[in-house]
């Protein structure tokens, strides 16, 4: 089964595919998507859309990972520019046929950490590890998105 995680960004959107067969879990392709920050907004979710449409169209994933959307309360507006950024992802969703799951972050933590209040350093290194990569390689955003994908690997027993 071949699994997309995406963490969702305006910034930087971090996506990483795994396949996961008879137990064994291999790295596909990991990366981060940067918009321009001066470009407006429609531009940027645009070429986030038109690269992970391009990525889905190539590895042809079963599901889409992505974390539930939170809202905390000193950055409100934080929710609403990560909501923009996982419409782009639904929507692909649906035009590509792809499920898509949605965990907490504190349960795919657990899930790959063994402990859903682990640092973002902590979950890059074990993503790295297990995947047998250097860690230095992957950015956070890259990493958060295989933790997810690992995560969704780990709860379903791939």
């Amino acid at each position: 089964m071949k699994i997309l995680g995406i963490d969702p960004g305006l910034k930087a959107t971090g996506y990483g595919f795994i396949d996961c067969t008879n137990g064994t879990i291999k790295l596909i392709e990991t990366g981060t998507i940067e918009p321009k920050q001066k470009d407006l907004i429609q531009y940027r979710l645009n070429k986030i859309y038109i690269i992970l449409d391009d990525l889905i169209k190539q590895h042809k994933p079963e599901v889409m990972v992505i974390e539930k959307l939170y809202s905390h309360h000193n950055h409100p507006i934080t929710s609403s520019i990560l909501g923009h950024v996982r419409g782009v992802i639904c929507m692909l969703c649906a035009q590509r046929s792809v499920e898509l799951a949605e965990f907490s972050p504190k349960r795919i933590r657990k899930s790959v950490a063994g402990n859903g209040n682990a640092s973002k350093i902590q979950v890059k290194r074990l993503v790295a590890e297990i995947l047998g990569v250097d860690a230095q390689k992957l950015t956070l955003d890259a990493s958060d998105a295989l933790a997810l994908a690992l995560g969704y690997a780990n709860i379903n027993r791939c």
